[in-house]
């Protein structure tokens, strides 16, 4: 049976791979209990943020069609990410998820994250962040 990424580890491993490409400024992690985007981030150089969206896998003792799980959580991400979408160009979005949802690279269109800003971000569980941008979804969608 595969090991589980929960949603925290997901947005633990997001958090370090931000730090890393300088967004570490003004960081804002959505407690359980709040409204809102799960991570809000500034560049610690640049007026630019990073807004993300993270879901997790289900736990398989608590499911009985993880992949549905899946499917109905990647919906919820969308439909998150874009209702809190500005229209300001200083915004980059993601939503993020375990490698498990790689079905995700195949169901946004690229023309639509080209067009917002939005990149996927799957998480690995060694913790290793692979982003997606529209360039990659076109050819990954063009197969």
């Amino acid at each position: 049976m595969a090991k589980t990424i929960t949603e925290k580890f997901v947005r633990k491993a997001i958090i370090d791979w931000l730090s890393k490409q300088g967004y570490n400024r003004y960081l804002k992690e959505k407690q359980s209990d709040e409204h809102g985007v799960d991570i809000s981030v500034r560049h610690w150089k640049y007026a630019r943020y990073y807004l993300v969206e993270a879901k997790g896998d289900a736990d398989p003792k608590t499911v009985k069609f993880p992949r549905s799980r899946q499917e109905v959580s990647f919906m919820i991400a969308v439909g998150q990410i874009v209702t809190r979408m500005k229209t300001k160009a200083r915004y980059n979005y993601a939503i993020a998820f375990p490698y498990s949802y790689g079905f995700v690279l195949r169901r946004v269109p690229w023309l639509f994250c080209k067009k917002n800003n939005l990149k996927i971000l799957l998480v690995s569980l060694d913790k290793k962040v692979k982003q997606y941008s529209w360039q990659d979804l076109e050819k990954i969608q063009k197969k």
